[in-house]
């Protein structure tokens, strides 16, 4: 009996400091969106995004929020010497928040740091006592236990050329979605358990139609990087569907469908 009213107890604490925090960034975050938003970051945003111009003023207004919210609550760490700036910081905001237009949920809520390099970087296991392994140079990588690491030469390069399908940040921060199950596989969570019959339906079969035109060497609207698994053909899918939405559709109008269900937005209407 003594056991279960310390368990009953411990367990009403745990809940009450949940309560506390949780009322906490509640409070933070009006105040902080009782502030207007920066003019200098709309003009970084004009600058460096291109949809941005040709989004109805409700959505600028929601990326507007989410900009202000996750450059208050993540974490930004400048690596290689990079010296932060307000341009890099809302310029990957603004990509990463634009995956959030529309949806409901927190914002990357398992997400705590982005770490910036300058450009391209060399990732793989270090040991003190033996030499380095592994090596590889990359532009982005989505950890599941937090982070997100970028260079910022490709996201600037990603944002303003926004057409040619490749952009960093949004297949990164597209990782970070489908990972806040747990599990990196290709599966974000989804509005309804209904609702993935049919994705797994439609992402199976163009996941094995680009691994075929990939191994026939046959081009695709889509990087042949997205036949890798099914993880990064989730990703891969993303930057396409943002970047080169009419082609996408025409191409794979099922697969354009299903994102465009998830994501909640139709970037045709930024590209017309």
């Amino acid at each position: 009996m003594k056991l279960f009213v310390f368990f009953l107890i411990a367990g009403g604490a745990v809940w009450a400091v949940k309560l506390f925090i949780t009322a906490r960034r509640q409070h933070k975050r009006r105040v902080l969106l009782s502030t207007p938003f920066p003019p200098e970051w709309s003009v970084i945003i004009t600058d460096n995004l291109p949809p941005y111009q040709k989004m109805s003023p409700e959505l600028q207004q929601q990326l507007h929020v989410n900009i202000q919210i996750f450059i208050a609550e993540k974490s930004f760490e400048g690596c290689g010497g990079l010296i932060l700036t307000d341009e890099i910081k809302v310029t990957i905001a603004a990509q990463a928040c634009m995956l959030l237009l529309n949806r409901t949920g927190d914002c990357y809520p398992k997400l705590y740091s982005i770490l910036v390099y300058p450009s391209t970087y060399v990732a793989g296991t270090r040991s003190l006592s033996l030499p380095p392994t592994n090596f590889s140079v990359r532009l982005g990588e989505s950890w599941n236990h937090g982070a997100v690491v970028l260079a910022w030469d490709s996201v600037k390069n990603g944002a303003v050329n926004f057409r040619d399908g490749h952009n960093v940040t949004m297949h990164e921060f597209a990782h970070q979605l489908d990972q806040e199950d747990g599990r990196g596989d290709g599966a974000p969570i989804l509005e309804t358990r209904s609702a993935y019959s049919a994705w797994s339906q439609v992402f199976s079969k163009e996941y094995e139609l680009l691994q075929y035109q990939t191994s026939k060497g046959k081009k695709s609207v889509m990087d042949k990087y997205g036949a890798t698994d099914p993880a990064e053909f989730f990703a891969v899918a993303t930057e396409t569907f943002f970047e080169k939405p009419v082609q996408l559709k025409k191409k794979h109008p099922e697969l354009y469908h299903e994102l465009q269900g998830f994501y909640k937005v139709n970037p045709i209407e930024w590209v017309m």
